[in-house]
């Protein structure tokens, strides 16, 4: 529980031992720690190093035990300000490293990872780095890793890592997915699913991704793709896909189903027709009898539905949609 601090398990046994004791000789420590007397008297002087231990004034060759209240205390500070001095050093690296890849050399924006241990770690660095969205596309063949089970989800959730994750409809069906599929619903990841997904692929903060390059048969192997052209093409599939695809939802039961996107209403398709002509959220509301926040909730709502992320995409697919017509009066 020590190592954090820098002790490894031999310090910190005897440690804990020289602390329930409160003091002792080399031979008595070695005794209960089952070592040569050699052995304890160099953990001691680790110890020493540390600051855990000392030697009795009064009487040589006795070891007493520093308060762990104190002494650890310490060294928890010691090691929050290395950490800090390392943080800071990483960002001076970081945008050292921006500055030299403004443009990158072509041969730097690929990367081969070879091996299930190398694909699996780099697949957790990937999560492990991402600041504000991983995008993946999950199939029901996982290589080295799968799409839902990994620990590096639960720390980027923490740390407000937004998730788009569309799912082969295999792997719903798969008893095991139930319990993961709900972990990851529950930390309000965004899931859908398709009948079939064109290839594994995970992309992070839209700047990294990684595709698989063998199939299931052969040594796991997947490309690492850097900020490019190529990046910005496997994030086109992705959002292709995602907007195709249905999204999921865990009901009581523990039953997986799709939701149907709901259909706008009357009073909906009115506020579309006005802004449409050219009316403001406020002109709206009070030609409706409405709230003003009544009417951007449900513009929110609309652009929802059509998942958009503007007001001139919402009426793009309100007319594609068949929302709203030209000859609507």
């Amino acid at each position: 529980m020590l190592s954090a601090i820098g002790l490894d398990d031999a310090q910190e046994g005897a440690y804990r031992t020289l602390v329930g004791m409160g003091a002792a000789d080399v031979g008595d420590l070695s005794h209960r720690l089952g070592l040569a007397e050699e052995d304890a008297g160099r953990l001691l002087r680790r110890l020493e190093v540390h600051g855990l231990v000392a030697q009795s004034s009064a009487r040589p060759g006795r070891w007493v035990a520093a308060p762990p209240g104190v002494a650890l205390s310490a060294l928890l500070t010691r090691q929050r300000h290395a950490l800090e001095q390392a943080e800071l050093a990483a960002a001076v690296l970081a945008a050292e490293f921006r500055a030299e890849a403004t443009e990158p050399a072509v041969h730097d924006l690929l990367e081969v990872v070879t091996g299930a241990d190398a694909v699996a770690q780099r697949f957790l660095q990937l999560q492990f780095a991402a600041q504000s969205e991983v995008c993946a596309l999950v199939t029901d063949k996982p290589m080295a890793v799968t799409g839902l089970e990994n620990e590096a989800e639960e720390d980027a959730a923490k740390r407000g890592v937004a998730y788009r994750v569309v799912l082969e409809r295999d792997v719903i069906t798969d008893p095991n997915s139930v319990v993961e599929l709900s972990a990851a619903l529950g930390r309000e990841e965004q899931v859908r699913v398709v009948d079939r997904v064109p290839t594994k692929l995970v992309v992070a903060d839209r700047a990294m991704a990684m595709v698989p390059l063998t199939r299931r048969s052969a040594q796991p192997a997947a490309l690492v793709v850097h900020a490019s052209g190529l990046l910005e093409s496997l994030m086109g599939l992705f959002e292709g896909v995602w907007r195709q695809a249905m999204p999921l939802r865990l009901g009581a039961s523990g039953v997986f189903g799709e939701e149907s996107p709901a259909a706008p209403d009357d009073t909906d398709l009115q506020i579309l027709s006005l802004l449409l002509a050219g009316l403001t959220d406020a002109s709206a509301a009070k030609q409706l009898d409405l709230g003003l926040r009544t009417v951007q909730r449900r513009v929110k709502r609309l652009m929802e539905i059509a998942d958009v992320t503007t007001r001139l995409q919402l009426g793009w697919e309100a007319y594609e949609r068949g929302w709203v017509a030209r000859d609507r009066p």
